[in-house]
């Protein structure tokens, strides 16, 4: 995983949706942190929102992060749709970091449709939930027996940064602190 071959799709995080999420607060403010590091980075993001209509659209913390990164509407729970396809491809990626609710559902068979592609999959824990813990819990055991790997922001953040020397190592280094 490196900075030329990695992208990260934002899976569902949207207004009406989010709320009833377990630690919700938490897991707004650790996907923030996440987007900003990957911000540092240049790393390319894409986000999803599963039809908005009814969910709402994504939530305006991570609209924030996301800038002027494309967003697109779906109805199918995977984001693996062809917009995300062209994106991914457009940006040569290899590997893909997932953020996003919900862990059991959009996310795993987002994880899924991934793997079966041959790309490597990556999910900072701190960046996904469920309703329940237990489906959170069962939604990642799914994701590592599919071969993502479940990870965490610092951990990700580094191993795209690979070097002390890097320009954005102070950035990431005071945004993990």
């Amino acid at each position: 995983m490196s900075t030329d071959n990695t992208v990260c799709i934002v899976v569902d995080i949207q207004e009406r949706l989010t709320p009833v999420l377990n630690g919700h607060q938490l897991f707004i403010e650790k996907s923030c942190q996440m987007l900003q590091g990957l911000q540092a980075l240049e790393i390319p993001v894409l986000a999803a929102e599963q039809y908005p209509k009814g969910l709402g659209h994504t939530v305006a913390a991570i609209k924030e992060q996301l800038g002027d990164a494309p967003i697109f509407e779906k109805t199918k729970f995977s984001a693996w749709q062809p917009e995300a396809e062209a994106f991914v491809r457009q940006h040569g990626a290899q590997n893909i970091i997932l953020i996003g609710v919900e862990v059991h559902v959009c996310m795993l068979q987002t994880a899924a449709d991934l793997r079966a592609q041959g790309f490597g999959v990556y999910v900072p824990v701190e960046c996904t939930t469920s309703r329940t813990t237990e489906n959170k819990e069962n939604g990642l055991a799914q994701m590592q027996n599919l071969g993502a790997v479940v990870s965490n922001i610092e951990s990700l953040l580094f191993m795209l940064l690979k070097d002390a020397k890097h320009p954005a190592f102070k950035t990431i280094s005071k945004l993990i602190q």
